[in-house]
C-alpha cells in the first residue's frame, strides 16, 4: 500500500471516529479503511486506534502520529502546489506600493522590465510617501524604508538606502567646500520636505563612531528629490540625497561629494507582503525580481541602482 494514502485514510478515520464514516467520505469500503490503518500499525509495530463496535479512538502513540501525519501531508500538498505552479505562466494583476523617489527613479524601470518578461501580468504601481496599510488597502507588495515594526507582514531585505552630500563644482568654487559638518551652517543647503510637511533640517554624519548633527539652513525646500537634484546642478546649494539619484552626476563630475571623510546616513529597506496568505506564483516572481535587482549594492557610479528613497 502507498504510505501517504494510508496516512490520509488514518487521519480521516481519526477525525470521523469510525471506519464506516471515513470510508463513506473517501469513497472506500470500511474494510479497506481498516486495511490502511492495519498497514500503518504493522509497519510501526504499535496500535494507533482503539477499536470498539461503535467508535475508534486514538491511542497515546496514535495521537502523536496523527499530529505528525497532518504536518507531513500538509507539506506534501504545499510541495505539489509549488511544483504545479512552477510550470504556470505568471499572469494577473499586482498592486505595488513604493516611496515616490525610489519608485519613480529605480522601481519603475524594473517594473517595465518585469512586464516585458511576463506579458500576461499587469502592475499598478502606487507611489506615495505615506505609511500604507498593506493588507487593508489591498497591496500585494510594498517597498518600505526604515526599521520594520512588529506586523503580520513577511519581509525580504534589500540593500540599504544611503544618502550622499554633494554640490556642483560651480557652487563649491564660489562658496568653498565644507571641511566639517558644522561648516554646513554657513552654506545654502537645499532641503527635502517630508509628506507630513516637516522639513529634513537636521543632517547627520558619522566619523570613527562619533555622530555629528547639524541644523541646516534651507532657503529652498521641496518635496521632490529630483527638483533638489536640478537645483544642485544649477549651483543653488548642497543637497543630501539618495545615491541612486546622484550616482550618474557624481561619476560625470556634474556634482561633487562634500565631506567625503564622513559616513552619511543609511536606512534599511525591505519589500513586504502579507504573511496571512501564500504568495501567488506571479507575486513570487516579482519579489524575486526586485530582490535580484536591489538586494545587493552596486559599485559607485554604476547606472544600475541598488537602493533608494
Amino acid at each position: 500500500m502507498d504510505r501517504l494514502t494510508s496516512m490520509a485514510v488514518f487521519l480521516k478515520a481519526a477525525d470521523l471516529g469510525s471506519f464506516t464514516a471515513a470510508g463513506t467520505a473517501l469513497g472506500l469500503s470500511s474494510q479497506m479503511v481498516g486495511k490502511h490503518v492495519s498497514f500503518l500499525e504493522n509497519r510501526l509495530g504499535t496500535q494507533l486506534l482503539q477499536r470498539s463496535t461503535r467508535r475508534q479512538s486514538l491511542t497515546a502513540i496514535g495521537r502523536t502520529f496523527y499530529e505528525r501525519c497532518r504536518v507531513v501531508l500538509a507539506e506534501v500538498d504545499a510541495a505539489e502546489a509549488t511544483a504545479r505552479e512552477s510550470g504556470i505562466t505568471p499572469r494577473g494583476r499586482l498592486r505595488v506600493g513604493a516611496p515616490v523617489t525610489f519608485g519613480s527613479i529605480a522601481l519603475a524601470p524594473l517594473v517595465t522590465d518585469f512586464l516585458r518578461i511576463h506579458p500576461q501580468v499587469e502592475v499598478a504601481l502606487d507611489l506615495t510617501d505615506r505609511y500604507v496599510d498593506v493588507v487593508g488597502e489591498g497591496y500585494d507588495a510594498v517597498i518600505r524604508l526604515g526599521p520594520l515594526k512588529d506586523s503580520k507582514l513577511t519581509s525580504r531585505a534589500l540593500a540599504p538606502y544611503k544618502l550622499i552630500a554633494c554640490a556642483s563644482p560651480g557652487y563649491l568654487a564660489a562658496r568653498g567646500a565644507p571641511r566639517t559638518p558644522a561648516d554646513l551652517s554657513e552654506h545654502d543647503c537645499l532641503g527635502f520636505v517630508f509628506a507630513s510637511g516637516q522639513p529634513f533640517a537636521e543632517w547627520s554624519f558619522d566619523k570613527q563612531g562619533k555622530v555629528y548633527e547639524v541644523q541646516v539652513r534651507s532657503r529652498f525646500q521641496v518635496n521632490d528629490a529630483r527638483v533638489l537634484q536640478s537645483a544642485a546642478l544649477d549651483g543653488q546649494g548642497i543637497i543630501l540625497q539618495a545615491d541612486l539619484i546622484v550616482a550618474d552626476d557624481l561619476a560625470a563630475g556634474r556634482l561633487v561629494q562634500v565631506l567625503p571623510d564622513y559616513e552619511t546616513p543609511t536606512r534599511p529597506m525591505h519589500i513586504l507582503f502579507a504573511a496571512t496568505r501564500p504568495p501567488t506564483q506571479t507575486l513570487r516572481r516579482f519579489i524575486d525580481h526586485v530582490v535580484d535587482r536591489f538586494g545587493k549594492r552596486s559599485g559607485p557610479g554604476k547606472h544600475q541602482p541598488s537602493r533608494g528613497t
